[in-house]
C-alpha cells in the first residue's frame, strides 16, 4: 500500500514508518517538524513539511501522494500542557483532524489508522480497562482524542470511512537508532526523565504525588514498548480492522517501580524526591488486551519493565542530548 503518515518524524511515527517500509509499503510523511526530528526520516521517503491546521497544506499533500491509507500520529500529547493550554489541544488535535478528514474525502482516501490514547478513559475505576470501559477524559488531551474518535465514527457512518483507533497506554523504550526525544516544549515522560538523572543531566527524579490510591501511593501505568506499538500499527493497516483496540501489556508498574528498575539497569543510585501532584493524572491505567489479540493477532513482546528501561537507557547513552546533538 501507499501510506501517508502524519507526524512521521515523531517518536512513535518514526518507528512505525520504518516498520511499514520493511514490510514493503510505500510511505510519505506529512509533518511540521515542530516536535519531531528530521533526522528520523529515512532516505528516499517523501516529506511534506506542513501543518494540519493549514487546510490547504494537507490537501495539497494528499492530492500529490494519492495514498491508499493514512496513519495519523500528528497530535500534541502532553497531559500537563493540555491542562495549561487547552486551546492548543483543541486547535491542533481537533481542528487539524477536521482538515485531515476533509482532505481525505476530497482525495477519495477511505482508510485511516488513528493513534489514540488511554487518556480517553479518564479515571476508569477498574483494575483493567477494556474497550467497553466508559470514556470520561480528565484532561483536554484525552478529550481531544475522544472528539476525533467521535468524528471517525460519524465519518464511517456518513461517508463510509474505514477507521481504527488504537488506544495505547504509556509508550516507552527505543528501537535501534530511534528513541524518545521530547525537548519541545520539554520532556515530561517518566522513563526519559529518570534516565536523565543517570546521565547526570538532572539532580534527582521527581515523583509527582505519593498519595494516590495504589499500593505504594504512586501512579500505576501500563508501559508498552514503541516496537510493539509499531507492530500493532502494521497489523492494523494490513488487516483492515475497524473500531477501537487497546494496546498495552496488561501489566502495570508504579512510578516507584520504574525508578527502581532504572537503578537496576543503570547500576546508579538515581535519587528521587516526591513533589506535588500534576493535574489530570489518574491513579491507575492498565489495559485489558484481549481484543488486540482477537482483532489484530497482536500481543506485546516487551512485558518486563527492566527490558523496556534497558532499551531506552542504551539509546540515551548513545544520544545523551537527543537527535542532532
Amino acid at each position: 500500500m501507499k501510506i501517508l503518515v502524519t507526524g512521521g518524524s515523531g517518536y512513535i511515527g518514526s518507528v512505525t514508518t520504518r516498520r511499514l517500509i520493511a514490510a514493503g509499503h510505500k510511505v510519505a510523511i506529512f509533518d511540521n517538524l515542530e516536535r519531531g526530528h528530521r533526522e528520523t526520516i529515512p532516505q528516499g521517503v517523501a516529506l511534506h513539511v506542513g501543518d494540519l491546521r493549514d487546510a490547504a497544506a494537507i490537501r495539497a499533500a494528499m492530492a500529490a501522494e494519492k495514498p491508499d491509507a493514512v496513519m495519523h500520529f500528528a497530535a500534541y500529547a502532553l497531559v500537563g500542557e493540555s491542562m495549561r493550554q487547552p486551546e492548543l489541544y483543541f486547535e491542533n488535535n481537533v481542528g487539524g483532524g477536521i482538515n485531515l478528514l476533509a482532505a481525505m474525502r476530497e482525495c477519495d482516501v477511505h482508510r485511516i489508522v488513528f493513534s489514540s490514547s488511554c487518556a480517553t478513559y479518564g479515571e476508569p475505576g477498574t483494575e483493567l480497562i477494556s474497550e467497553e470501559t466508559p470514556q470520561r477524559p480528565t484532561n483536554p488531551y484525552g478529550e481531544s482524542k475522544l472528539i476525533f474518535e467521535t468524528m471517525l465514527r460519524w465519518h464511517r457512518q456518513l461517508h463510509g470511512l474505514s477507521a481504527i483507533a488504537l488506544r495505547y497506554f504509556n509508550a516507552c523504550g527505543a528501537e535501534g537508532e530511534l528513541g524518545e526525544d521530547h525537548r519541545v516544549p520539554c520532556e515530561t515522560h517518566l522513563i526519559p526523565l529518570v534516565l536523565q538523572v543517570g546521565l547526570g543531566q538532572a539532580p534527582c527524579a521527581k515523583i509527582f504525588g505519593d498519595d494516590y490510591a495504589t499500593p505504594d501511593g504512586t501512579c500505576i501505568r501500563d508501559y508498552v514498548h514503541v516496537s510493539d506499538l509499531a507492530d500493532a500499527h502494521l497489523k492494523a493497516i494490513e488487516s483492515g480492522a475497524e473500531g477501537a483496540v487497546n494496546l498495552g501489556t496488561g501489566r502495570g508498574f508504579s512510578v516507584r517501580e520504574v525508578v527502581e528498575s532504572a537503578r537496576r539497569v543503570t547500576g546508579l543510585p538515581i535519587p528521587a524526591e516526591v513533589t506535588p501532584r500534576r493535574g489530570g493524572d489518574p491513579d491507575r491505567l492498565v489495559a485489558k488486551v484481549g481484543r488486540a489479540a482477537e482483532v489484530l493477532g497482536w500481543k506485546a513482546a516487551f512485558t518486563e519493565i527492566d527490558a523496556i528501561v534497558e532499551s531506552a537507557w542504551k539509546w540515551h547513552l548513545a544520544h545523551p542530548h537527543g537527535y542532532g546533538a
